[in-house]
This record gives C-alpha cells, sequence and structure tokens, in this order.
C-alpha cells in the first residue's frame, strides 16, 4: 500500500489558521450566569443512571433522523462563510464576565462549568482548565463555543482574596483527577495550563504518572527565575501602598503593545470603516475594564500571585523528570512576561513525549487573542482522542466551516493559478464538467497518479468539499506523522502538517485502510507514493505501481466503489533540472539524504524495482509560465459483491491492472485533448475572469468534452 507522499512540502512553512473578527457574531451577547459548585456536585450531576440512558436513546434517534435528512453543503461558499464562528465570544465578553464573578467572591478554590458547554456528551473526556495569573477561570471564554461540543469542561476559579498554597491547589486539582479517572479509566483526562495553571499541571502529572493525562500548557511559568516578573516581588514589599505599581506594569507586560494587540483583533478583509469602528470599540472596553483589571489584581493579591509563580516554578522544575503524560506545550514568540521558547524548548529536551507549537506574533495571553483557536490547534496535533491512543476514524474531527475557509484562503492561490478542470464519469459513461459522477454513498477509494510534490492533492480535497460536501481522507506518507525531537534542516516543522491532519489524511497502513472502508469514507490512495510525486527528469506522467495488488481485496470486502483518476499540468508549471540522479552526485548528499529517509518510517523495505526507491528528497526545479491543471475521473469500479472472487490473487490482480490501465488511459485523454483548449494559459484565463467578472477558476470555459 502507498500514500500520499509530497504534498507536505507544499505546506511547510504555511500557518492557515489564524482567526479574523467580523461583525457577523460580534454585537454585545447576553452574559451567561456562571455557576461555582463543588467536585461532588459535578460528580453526582453527570453520573448517567436512567437518565443517562434515556439522553442516549434521544441521542440515537437523533443520529438516525439526520442520518435520513438531507444536510446543506456548509462548504459550498467558501468566500461567505463568516470568519468568526457563532457563539464565539470577545475580550469584552471576558471582563464582563469577571466583574460578574469577582463581584460576589469569596470562598475557596472550586470548579465551575461554563453554561455553553452544556451540550457536550456524557462520552466526551474531560479538560480541566487551570488559570493563569487572573485565577477567574476565564480564560477560555474565547474557546468555549467549539471546546464544549468536544469536551466536558470544568474550569478552576480562585477568588480574589484566596491565600491556597500551591501545595495545595495541587492536591485540590489531583483528587479531582484521581476521582473522574476511577470512574472512566480508559478515558484520558486534559489538563489544560495557562502559566501557573501549567505548573500545577505538570506537578500533578509528575504525582500521578500512572494515569492518562494529556497536557496542553500555554507559556509555562516554570521559567519564572529567568523572568520580568522576579524582581517584582522585592519592589512590591517596599513600594508604598499609594504607588500604582501593579495595574500599569502588568498592561505593559500583556503583549509588549496594547495598541498592537488591539490592532490584531481587529485586522481582517474588510472596510476601512469598519476596522476603524471596531478598534475605538476595543480601546473604549479596555479603558473602560480597568477598574475590572485591577480587581482582579489588587496589590496584595499581586504579591501573593508572584510568590505562588515562584513556587510553583520550583516544584514543577523539582519533579520534571516523572512527567510521563503526552504534552503540548503552547508559546509566544512576543511573550514580555516570561522567555517562553526558551522554556518550551529546554521542557522538550527533557521530556521525550513533548511537542511544541509556537505562535510568533502573539503575546503571553495567547487564549484571549482573536488570532489563536485552540480546538483547531489540537486537532492539527492530533491529540484529541477518546482513549489511551488516537484512532484516525472515531477520533477525527471533520474540519469546522471556518477552518476550511482558513485552509482555501490559504491556498487560493493554487487554484487560481492552475485554474483546474474536472471531469467526471457518469454511471452510463456520459464524461460531464465537474464533480457529479463522484459517488456520494461510501466507501469510495480514488486510486490515481501522483503528480511532482502532489500539488494536485489540494484543488480536488476542496473542490469535492466545496461542489459535492464530501471530505476525503488522504492516505498519507508516515512521514507527515513522525514526531521527531532533534529535527534536522531541511526536515520541516511537525506543525507544517498541522493543515493537512484537520483535512483529514491518516498515516498509511493496512489496519488504517481497514478503518477507512468499514467507516465507509471517501479516501485518497496513490500508489506510486514518494517515487512518482518526486519522480526523476522525464518522468512525467509514469506510473510507478507495484508489482502486485495492495488495495483491492481490502477494497472488495466492503463493497468500495474504486475511483481510477488521472491528473496533467505539472510540465506546464515546472521542468525539474536537477534531479535525485544529479543529487547523488554532490559529495555528502546521498548520505545527507538516506539519513532523513531513514529517520520516518520508511515504507516498501520488501519490495522490488523502481517502486523501492522511497528516498525523502526536493528536486531543484525551474518555473515555467503556469498553464492548468486537467483532472478526469473514470467511471466508478463496483466491488460489492466482488468479495469472494477477489480473494483469488489472479481475479485480484486482473482488476488491478484493469484499474492501472484506466489511470494510463485517463492521463493520455487529458494530455491529447487540453492542446484544443483556448484558455490553457494563465493569461487568457486572466483575460477571461477580467471580462466575465469574478468567475470561479473552476468554471473558466475549457475544450469540448467528447
Amino acid at each position: 500500500m502507498a500514500a500520499i507522499g509530497a504534498s507536505g512540502f507544499l505546506a511547510s512553512g504555511l500557518s492557515p489558521f489564524c482567526q479574523r473578527r467580523t461583525n457577523s457574531y460580534g454585537g454585545t451577547q447576553k452574559r451567561f450566569r456562571v455557576l461555582a459548585v463543588s467536585t461532588e456536585r459535578i460528580e453526582r450531576g453527570t453520573s448517567l443512571g436512567e437518565n443517562g440512558r434515556y439522553e442516549k436513546k434521544k441521542k440515537l434517534q437523533k443520529m438516525m433522523k439526520e442520518e435520513t435528512e438531507v444536510k446543506p453543503n456548509i462548504y459550498a461558499n467558501p468566500e461567505e462563510i463568516p470568519e468568526v464562528e457563532e457563539g464565539k465570544k470577545r475580550l469584552k465578553d471576558y471582563f464582563e464576565e469577571c466583574k460578574e464573578m469577582i463581584r460576589s467572591d469569596g470562598g475557596p478554590p472550586r470548579w465551575f462549568s461554563p453554561l455553553e458547554c452544556s451540550s457536550s456528551s456524557p462520552d466526551c473526556p474531560l479538560l480541566l482548565f487551570l488559570p493563569g495569573i487572573d485565577g477567574t477561570g476565564l480564560g477560555l471564554i474565547m474557546h468555549h463555543h467549539k471546546l464544549g461540543k468536544m469536551f466536558n469542561i470544568w474550569c478552576l476559579h480562585i477568588p480574589v482574596k484566596d491565600r491556597t498554597s500551591f501545595a495545595e491547589l495541587v492536591k485540590l486539582v489531583e483528587r479531582t483527577v484521581r476521582s473522574e479517572n476511577y470512574r472512566s479509566p480508559n478515558r484520558p483526562i486534559y489538563l489544560v495550563g495557562e502559566s501557573p495553571g501549567a505548573c500545577i499541571a505538570l506537578s500533578v502529572a509528575a504525582r500521578n504518572p500512572e494515569i492518562d493525562l494529556v497536557l496542553v500548557l500555554s507559556n509555562p511559568a516554570t521559567s519564572f527565575s529567568k523572568s520580568h516578573l522576579q524582581p517584582l516581588i522585592p519592589l512590591l514589599e517596599i513600594t508604598p501602598d499609594q504607588f500604582p505599581l501593579n495595574l500599569p506594569y502588568m498592561l505593559s507586560l500583556a503583549a509588549a503593545d496594547p495598541l498592537r494587540m488591539l490592532m490584531d483583533n481587529v485586522v481582517k478583509i474588510g472596510p476601512l470603516p469598519q476596522t476603524i469602528a471596531e478598534l475605538s470599540e476595543d480601546l473604549v472596553t479596555m479603558s473602560s475594564y480597568l477598574p475590572v483589571l485591577a480587581d482582579i489584581l489588587p496589590r496584595e493579591t499581586l504579591r501573593w500571585k508572584l510568590n505562588l509563580l515562584k513556587s510553583g516554578s520550583a516544584n514543577a522544575n523539582s519533579s520534571l523528570h516523572a512527567v510521563k503524560a503526552q504534552m503540548l506545550i503552547l508559546c509566544s514568540g512576543r511573550d514580555q512576561l516570561l522567555p517562553s521558547q526558551e522554556e518550551s524548548q529546554r521542557i522538550q529536551k527533557a521530556l521525550p513525549n513533548c511537542e511544541i507549537r509556537t505562535f510568533e506574533e502573539n503575546g503571553h495571553f495567547l487564549f484571549l487573542e482573536d488570532n489563536f483557536d485552540l480546538v483547531t490547534i489540537i486537532k492539527g496535533a492530533t491529540f484529541y482522542r477518546h482513549g489511551k491512543h488516537y484512532d484516525c476514524v472515531s477520533d477525527y474531527k471533520p474540519p469546522t466551516p471556518s477552518e476550511f475557509k482558513k485552509v482555501y484562503e490559504s491556498f487560493r492561490w493554487i487554484a487560481t493559478a492552475t485554474g483546474p478542470v474536472m471531469l467526471s464519469t457518469l454511471g452510463d459513461g456520459k464524461v460531464v464538467r465537474g464533480l457529479a459522477g463522484i459517488p456520494s454513498e461510501g466507501p469510495v477509494l480514488f486510486v490515481g497518479y501522483h503528480m511532482l510534490l502532489g500539488v494536485d492533492i489540494i484543488p480536488f480535497v476542496a473542490q469535492l468539499l466545496i461542489e459535492r460536501n464530501i471530505l476525503v481522507r488522504g492516505i498519507a506518507h508516515p512521514a507527515m506523522f513522525v514526531r521527531l525531537k532533534d529535527r534536522k534542516p531541511p526536515e520541516p516543522e511537525p506543525s507544517d502538517y498541522d493543515v493537512i491532519r484537520v483535512m483529514g489524511a491518516v498515516p498509511v497502513s493496512a489496519a488504517n485502510f481497514y478503518k477507512l472502508m468499514s467507516s465507509k469514507s471517501h479516501a485518497l490512495l496513490y500508489p506510486g507514493g514518494v517515487r512518482e510525486a518526486l519522480h526523476r527528469k522525464g518522468e512525467e506522467y509514469k506510473l510507478f505501481w507495484p508489482e502486485r495488488s495492495e488495495f483491492v481485496r481490502m477494497a472488495s470486502r466492503f463493497g468500495a466503489k474504486i475511483v481510477p483518476f488521472g491528473v496533467v499540468g505539472e510540465d506546464d508549471f515546472a521542468e525539474i533540472i536537477f534531479d535525485y540522479n544529479d543529487q547523488i552526485k554532490i559529495p555528502g548528499r546521498r548520505e545527507e539524504i538516506e539519513q532523513i529517509t531513514d529517520r520516518v518510517a520508511k515504507l516498501r523495505t520488501d519490495a522490488t524495482g523502481e517502486v523501492a526507491n522511497q528516498q525523502m528528497h526536493l528536486p531543484w526545479m525551474m518555473p515555467k509560465f503556469p498553464g492548468r491543471f486537467y483532472y478526469y475521473f473514470g467511471k466508478p469500479i463496483e466491488t460489492e459483491g466482488m468479495k469472494m472472487e477477489l480473494r483469488e490473487k489472479e481475479k485480484s490482480h486482473e482488476l488491478y491492472l484493469q484499474i492501472k490501465s484506466e489511470v494510463e488511459r485517463c492521463i493520455g485523454y487529458l494530455k491529447e485533448k487540453r492542446e484544443k483548449d483556448p484558455y490553457r494559459n494563465i493569461l487568457s484565463r486572466f483575460l477571461y475572469r477580467a471580462s466575465h467578472g469574478s468567475t470561479s477558476p473552476c468554471e473558466i470555459p475549457t475544450f469540448e468534452l467528447s
């Protein structure tokens, strides 16, 4: 079995997941009333019993009803999808909630569950939010609307006047973790910690290595001894009470430049008056809530919190070696409170199961910035799971419309440059423009030619969602999923592949192929894999498939429809001038390529011939004046009822050769027909769009079908 081999090169270095606020849902929203309850009360409230069985029955009936209904295509018009999802709260909502919460504050630290997160299923994993220096527990307020669909969320609230020690806070969280693990021992518990909350999460994880914990840590305060905050402790001790040290200093450290933070929260593609209006609104909001910030962090509380940070940092660092939990560190490039980037690297070197995601343009309070989406980051890193291990089918969450919009806009230039022509074949054999011939019901397996660098994947996946509301799951090379700690250039960062994972790619394996087919998914497979996508000079449109079938019998086991397809156009965009055979003549280059290949999971180690040459390298290319991409999806091949027949190797091999021959026929057809396309050149397409308005690149005319 082979995989998507090189599409990751294109995604490398691109970060489409940053939100911009619009007016669509930006108005004043009715505040929820935060319900503060004890751990014991939550346990009673979430127990199943008869009510739980009734809820499960209602959920099953709802799912059956939804399956029979025709669902609208939520991806049909990416340009019209709001940039901010409905229900997302804003910075001013954070201040409003804080004001309401501290108005009658008192008592010990306790858990509360946001009311807008109450719609989550009891089967969802538990997420415990451990707050930052504010202690309110509302730090995730801008993410509740999405987190609540995936997690049961409890937030820790530490009252302003509370003076609970760090050790006692650790014990409080630990009791909750152990209690919930006892109730659901096979389900992970997520600890999302911000700054001092991250220190609590690390300490709890170190004390409970046997419990399945997933740590998501934002700018951990384990580097407190190296921060700009440490000198504040003696300064607070000796400075007169009348001197307003706390508030101005904390504001100056919020994001190095408060005005920049506000500007980042309103930058968007939109009219200037709208941007100015929102900026003015935010400035007024910030100024009007300065007293709230002063109430959250009065002088004595600030002094207490800084000492808490000091003890928490020392405690977490002393037990860091004992942490075994899966960990994702989110670090800000403009963190003025802590040296977060250096600290994240230090922690990663010390812990074997740690990953990092860096956000260069963000400040310390990462969760309160509009251009940060926690759910997307968790999904892209494949950190969302219900059991001991991530399952590519049951744990996968399809992209939301806003997530797809970000991906679409990031790669829109490819569709504009390539003007893709997509042809499909109906059941009666008629070839039509568009993707009407693609079967709606799965399982469906697309099998085709892997063009240079795999750049052909992007327009196809996007157009299939837009036109047919079908998400295709790419079966990809393991290199896109290997978590390398000691990355060496030119190896890509792990985050470079997050967009591919959000869009549904899975690592190639027989087990994952089985899961996709059994779940009736639409899957995409390239038998030629890396050898085809990173081919040599003069090998355009040549198939490098294995000698024997790798997928036919598995597909037939589930009665899958196999759609062979061809794609051409790479020779209209670039010419390889320095391929693998040329590169290995450079002293040391062969060894370098082999080292890179060996560091990722190697495929087809037992294969023979050219398909066994899976070297991970990047051909040197000379760009051409852009032409056009052409896709031709052949008539779906039915395997329903052929399970027993295709168990025979010879019969299976015959169908395999038929599919390969059909792919070659599709390629030949496109190479011949494109010669008659008056809009093959990008200049002619540009002129057509200029004269016909904002025509989609996929709707520009092409050759006549015959």
